[in-house]
C-alpha cells in the first residue's frame, strides 16, 4: 500500500486553507509544534526515569 503521494498531499492542504483560513494556519503550525516537542520531552524523560533504576541496580551489584 503507497503512501500519501504528492496529489493527496495538495488537496489536504488545500482542504485545511478552506476550512481555517489563512490566519489560523501559522497559529495550528505553532500549536502542532509545541505539541510534538512536549510529546518528545515526555517520551525522553519516561526513558531516562525507566533506564535510571537500573543504572543503580546495576551499581548496586558492582559494590
Amino acid at each position: 500500500m503507497a503512501g500519501i503521494g504528492a496529489q493527496e498531499l495538495l488537496l489536504i492542504l488545500l482542504v485545511v486553507l478552506l476550512l481555517f483560513g489563512a490566519k489560523k494556519i501559522p497559529e495550528l503550525a505553532q500549536g502542532l509544534g509545541k505539541g510534538i516537542r512536549e510529546f518528545r520531552k515526555a517520551v525522553r524523560d519516561t526513558k531516562e526515569e525507566l533506564e535510571k533504576p537500573e543504572e543503580e541496580n546495576n551499581s548496586d551489584k558492582k559494590s
